[in-house]
């Protein structure tokens, strides 16, 4: 903006930029100024590759996973997640349940006693952090298409959203999520869809 120059944010914007600033007949930018810049699209050029190459590679191996294909057909659960689950998970089976695997990610509510009352709070957020954000962003994509197109299968989700903000209940679903991902790695199981009971 110093030179008269405004791009749009976002990646078109940054090649909106880089285009402009690559024009040696483009006066507004002092040369010192173009060479610097140049050079930093030169490297995000090949950022941009390298992501490309590792997301690849990625994708090659969730197909050649038995184990992360069959996680990947639980609604919420994309190839990044299923991926990251198996690479993180080496044995399921180590854990009691999958309350435990879920504290273990730290999608679990907090345990306050006082009195002999148990109240349950916020999540503990202790645990894989990366885990718990693709947990978390799987069960907002699943809450956003539920929203539009309606979610039939799944009668607790519109009753919890009816009653809770969209990030409590992305919580609560991503809680779900992650019991239902540990009894498919634990037992070897294929996800099943739900059936909607008859009123």
């Amino acid at each position: 903006a110093e030179f008269g120059i405004v791009a749009p944010v976002g990646r078109k914007g940054v090649e909106q930029l880089l285009a402009i600033v690559a024009d040696a007949s483009d006066q507004r930018v002092p040369e010192v100024a173009r060479a610097c810049i140049v050079a930093l699209g030169a490297q995000l050029r090949m950022l941009k590759a390298q992501i490309l190459e590792f997301d690849r590679r990625i994708m090659a191996w969730h197909r050649s996973n038995e184990t992360s294909r069959r996680l990947d057909a639980i609604p919420g659960i994309g190839p990044a997640l299923a991926t990251a689950l198996v690479a993180s998970v080496a044995d399921a089976k180590a854990f009691r349940s999958g309350r435990n695997f879920s504290a273990w990610i730290g999608l679990v509510p907090k345990q306050h006693s006082s009195g002999g009352k148990d109240k349950l709070g916020s999540i503990s957020k202790q645990g894989d952090r990366y885990l718990r954000s693709l947990f978390t962003a799987g069960a907002l994509a699943v809450i956003r298409y539920a929203k539009i197109h309606g979610a039939q299968h799944r009668p607790w989700l519109t009753a919890l959203l009816a009653r809770r903000p969209t990030k409590v209940a992305a919580i609560a679903l991503a809680n779900k999520i992650a019991r239902m991902a540990w009894a498919m790695m634990a037992r070897g199981e294929r996800y099943k869809e739900p059936v909607a009971l008859a009123a």
